[in-house]
């Protein structure tokens, strides 16, 4: 079956997107080196500080969209996407008209290439020419090759609050945080991806129905494409077939792992990276061909343009990739087309927005300081840091008798347990609430503790999140700012602030930024750490499990010992790593199986049925 080609990128990597505010404006940083990245779009009043800052900085014109305007939300995401659009374009153009003198950005862009890649083979080529004809008519052609890193977004899809009109009316659906966010980023002039992420959103799917820029032209070429994170391959599967149905194609399949990622965390039942990856290696080309018939099928009864082929559709991986060697052991062994380094791009500020005082506390960061926190509204595991700004402000705030946050924003309400419109679990309103409650309720003195610290440990996450990029770009603010931020573990393996040149030239292994007082555990094993770490926890705390928790604790381990398993016949293909690396591997992998085994023989009426793993 003929696939149609997709035009690739100059880098193999792409910068994933980290919180609300750390990579707002990574595109106008790092897209004209050809780098690709992702804009957060939740956060509309972020947009429109960030757009007006811009705008201000390249002299272009800026006129504020205020919220007494009906669609405020999608046309200050439209207006934001827009300005960054014409930016990077000129920074293209300003790049192309350079010299190849060494001070230069062009320059810079070919030399920030992978050494094997073929542009940067050409360049070097071009360095060696003494004929000055030959080599000026081999610059003209390079320069024709530069090309701008895609400026993609990310909806999390489950942040889908319903708004109301200034008279207290419920809006229609398509004023919803998601669908409005969608709507902006639909109008806008970019040619790039949307990322759905955070699990599965009927209404926003169908909405894109609506967005002529999803569906294929003559030639079956996509303005803007889709791509949904996935945690493993069923949810590609449901999530693909239904968005097919509708007529659109996701253009990749994004894999993160449940656990070794910043920010919000969504542990599968055990699954691990490794076995998800090997299922989509396998079954990928299956998918691809049976919701081609699927999408074309829906696209020929809308009476639009089908696909002439299949679409060239990729695969890629992020959450803890650490070395040159794991990245390329991802795209040999299960052929990921693209990688995606996130937390290491917080320690270079020529690529991120995060202020001084928070990217200090990264850099001192050890292992011990990173942790699987409880302190999103939403109730989900949340990566994070130990001693932020944010996490002072709100332990000051408890002390003083007033705990919880004024709630600016509201993107994140969601209890509906004292109130009819949902609020926010940091808010002050709820905890108040929550907090006076349990006074009501006879608990003992450790059990009260532990329940208030549940309801006080809750941080603003909208406001903190976005601080960084206020504080760094000195935007006035009416409240105080205090950043919150939210790192992988993979952040305790590097320990200094870089440049962009160095983590580039860490990610294609042409020097090493790891912290070498650190022996680092292969990105595998250091997540099934992380998991069985979650699963002992889990259980710990769960003091009377009912039919569905044991039998999530079953299915839980049963994954796990499967994972163990693939990972012994995995460990001694990985041929680019050292003997001694493959054997500390093996020997941590081991242990993590003795352990697990005694945890489980532990707590045997939560395991009924457990294999032994010789």
């Amino acid at each position: 079956m003929e696939t149609i080609l997709d035009n690739r990128q100059p880098h193999s990597f792409y910068i994933p997107v980290m919180g609300t505010a750390f990579t707002i404006d990574t595109p106008l940083k790092v897209g004209k080196f050809g780098i690709s990245s992702v804009i957060s779009i939740g956060d509309d009043e972020l947009c429109e500080n960030m757009r007006e800052f811009y705008a201000k900085e390249s002299g272009l014109p800026f006129e504020p969209i205020k919220k007494t305007q009906l669609d405020y939300r999608s046309c200050r995401i439209k207006g934001y996407l827009n300005l960054v659009d014409v930016i990077l374009k000129r920074q293209i153009e300003t790049i192309k008209g350079e010299s190849f003198s060494p001070s230069t950005d062009l320059t810079k862009y070919f030399e920030l290439l992978d050494n094997n890649s073929p542009l940067r083979k050409d360049y070097e080529k071009m360095l060696g020419l003494t004929d000055l004809n030959d080599k000026e008519n081999l610059q003209n052609a390079l320069r024709q090759k530069v090309v701008p890193g895609t400026i993609d977004v990310n909806i999390m899809t489950k942040l889908d609050k319903q708004n109301y009109s200034r008279k207290g009316d419920l809006l229609p659906d398509e004023f919803s945080d998601a669908l409005s966010a969608l709507k902006g980023y639909a109008e806008s002039t970019l040619r790039s991806s949307i990322i759905f992420s955070a699990g599965f959103n009927r209404r926003l799917y169908a909405y894109i129905t609506k967005c002529k820029d999803f569906f294929p032209n003559a030639e079956g070429d996509l303005k803007k494409k889709i791509v949904i994170k996935v945690s493993d391959y069923r949810s590609s599967l449901i999530q693909g077939k239904f968005l097919a149905k509708k007529g659109a194609w996701v253009s990749e399949y994004r894999i993160e792992s449940g656990l070794n990622c910043g920010g919000h965390a969504f542990p599968s039942e055990g699954k691990l990276l490794g076995p998800i990856l090997d299922v989509f290696k396998h079954k990928k080309d299956e998918l691809f061909e049976s919701l081609f018939k699927i999408c074309n099928g829906a696209l020929q009864s809308k009476e639009l343009q089908t696909f002439p082929g299949v679409p060239f559709t990729k695969v890629t991986v992020q959450g803890g990739i650490g070395t040159v060697n794991e990245d390329q052991f991802l795209r040999s062994e299960f052929q990921v087309d693209e990688t995606g380094w996130a937390t290491p791009f917080l320690l270079v500020p020529e690529a991120t927005h995060c202020d001084d005082e928070t990217r200090q506390l990264l850099v001192n960061a050890e292992g011990k300081d990173l942790y699987l926190s409880g302190i999103s509204p939403l109730g989900v595991p949340f990566n994070t840091v130990r001693g932020t700004a944010s996490e002072s402000q709100k332990m000051e705030r408890a002390a003083n008798g007033n705990p919880g946050s004024p709630c600016p924003k509201g993107f994140l309400v969601s209890n509906t347990e004292f109130t009819k419109v949902p609020i926010c679990t940091a808010s002050k309103l709820y905890q108040r609430k929550k907090l006076a409650q349990l006074e009501e309720m006879d608990l003992n003195a450790d059990q009260k503790q532990i329940h208030t610290k549940q309801v006080i440990d809750k941080v603003c996450l909208c406001e903190d999140l976005a601080a960084s990029a206020l504080i760094e770009s000195n935007i006035n603010n009416k409240r105080p700012l205090k950043s919150a931020i939210c790192p992988g573990p993979n952040l305790a393996n590097f320990s200094k602030i870089s440049s962009l040149k160095e983590m580039i030239g860490h990610i294609y292994g042409r020097l090493s930024l790891l912290n070498q007082n650190i022996t680092r555990s292969n990105m595998f094993i250091a997540e099934l750490k992380m998991y069985v770490k979650f699963l002992k926890s889990d259980v710990v705390k769960t003091i009377a499990p009912d039919k569905k928790k044991l039998s999530y604790f079953v299915e839980f381990k049963d994954n796990l010992f499967e994972g163990i398993e693939f990972y012994k016949v995995l460990l001694p293909k990985m041929v680019q790593e050292t003997t001694n690396y493959r054997k500390y591997a093996y020997q941590e992998l081991s242990e993590i199986t003795q352990d697990l085994e005694y945890f489980i023989e532990s707590n045997k009426p939560c395991f009924q049925g457990t294999k032994k793993i010789s």
